[in-house]
């Protein structure tokens, strides 16, 4: 775990911090030479992070690992070995040149098709998200119109605050006369015709 602890701060520091710094000046001064140099390094440093993600999973249990890893750094960023420069003209160079128009035209499909699959998925998306508010709206509205459909005026009325108006209350007054009538006319033939019976 302390060998982790370190040789993350190693690559950190030394490996990503101090070549940025170096970099800058090298931008900055706009010296050719050093320009060439860092450039070279953060591309075998981006090879070396692409590649230590998989070894980190597989090979950390391995003794030394993560020493190995401290000093394959400070291998490419010594002055007297240069083993960014030697890695890059040696392997990475030779490489990316005999490949270079297969790589380029990979590239450019892969951009077509992320491009065309972005619009797919773009419409898609904005199908899926347009017809769930629809489906939203009407189902919001439904439900609110049972919801107002249950209150009768009188509860509509004393929920907003306001004191039932005399035509509501009389309209409501009347509808329950009406209603009570009804019933007890109902309920005075229903009697007569079980006493007349058979």
């Amino acid at each position: 775990m302390v060998s982790w602890i370190i040789s993350r701060l190693v690559v950190l520091i030394f490996g990503t911090l101090y070549p940025a710094y170096y970099s800058y000046k090298a931008v900055k001064s706009k010296d050719i030479k050093e320009y060439v140099k860092w450039m070279m390094y953060w591309i075998i440093f981006a090879l070396f992070m692409s590649v230590e993600t998989f070894t980190d999973i597989f090979l950390c249990w391995f003794p030394f690992y993560y020493e190995l890893k401290i000093a394959f750094v400070a291998w490419l960023l010594s002055p007297y070995t240069k083993g960014s420069s030697l890695l890059y003209r040696k392997f990475v160079h030779p490489t990316l040149s005999s490949k270079e128009k297969e790589i380029d035209e990979c590239l450019i499909q892969a951009k077509d098709r992320s491009y065309d699959a972005l619009v797919h998925f773009g419409k898609r998306g904005l199908n899926v998200a347009a017809s769930a508010a629809v489906t939203a709206a009407a189902k919001g509205q439904g439900a609110l119109s049972e919801r107002l459909r249950s209150f009768s005026m009188q509860d509509l009325s004393t929920i907003r605050g306001d004191t039932p108006s005399p035509v509501t209350v009389r309209a409501a007054s009347s509808k329950n006369v009406k209603s009570k009538l009804s019933r007890s006319a109902t309920q005075t033939s229903e009697a007569s015709a079980t006493t007349q019976g058979p």
